[in-house]
């Protein structure tokens, strides 16, 4: 408890020196469109183009914090109802298609039709949104990812991709709250580390089981 505190802590630090960056460049370039009237619209299109990026990039950090006072705050409460997950996962696997195209990776889907379960589908869709982002993030560039589903005593899900081996120490405690693979100092592409502990809570509150391997 104590570690998760203090990587925590770390984070927050960490993002709130983060936030400067992309904060200085919208207001720079906003400066620069304010004082300089006779801009060309070339030179005006650039600027615009990238102060509304650095504001993205404001927006998503903001986001990490609410994350981050939200987790574990609060009481899991679950909207049940009967979702056919072979479907949800199709949608899913098409909706990420832009992303996987600037990467040049690709889709192996072996997804059993017609799988009926009773779960909370925002809660769900989120699951897996932040696995395949982590697979995507993590991904060798021209590689598949394989998305999997079959039905026999239980539903199995799996998810595997190309990329660098985990060592076994680490690979253990991705699941930890706010324990990020990268441990570099910037948060700029590791994230809070929130995504993978949310999708393992949001399992265990299904009765299901949620496990990662590397080889």
């Amino acid at each position: 408890a104590k570690e998760a505190e203090q990587r925590k802590n770390d984070l927050i630090v960490y993002l709130a020196h983060d936030l400067r960056t992309p904060l200085t460049s919208v207001i720079g370039y906003l400066t620069l469109l304010q004082e300089e009237p006779d801009l060309s619209a070339t030179s005006r299109a650039r600027y615009t183009g990238i102060a509304l990026d650095k504001a993205h990039r404001l927006e998503q950090l903001i986001a990490e914090f609410f994350e981050i006072t939200r987790f574990n705050l609060t009481t899991i409460v679950l909207n049940k109802e009967v979702v056919d997950l072979s479907l949800m996962l199709e949608q899913m696997s098409y909706e990420f298609l832009p992303i996987l195209s600037e990467k040049n990776l690709t889709w192996q889907l072996a997804i059993e039709k017609n799988c009926q379960a009773t779960v909370d589908l925002e809660k769900m869709e989120r699951v897996f949104d932040n696995l395949i982002r982590n697979a995507i993030n993590y991904s060798y560039p021209n590689t598949p990812l394989v998305l999997s589903l079959f039905v026999d005593d239980a539903i199995n899900i799996t998810l595997s991709n190309s990329g660098p081996t985990i060592p076994p120490e680490k690979i253990e405690r991705i699941f930890e709250p706010f324990y990020r693979m990268d441990t570099s100092r910037s948060t700029s592409s590791g994230g809070t580390g929130l995504g993978l502990p949310i999708a393992k809570e949001n399992i265990d509150a299904f009765d299901g089981t949620l496990t990662a391997s590397s080889e």
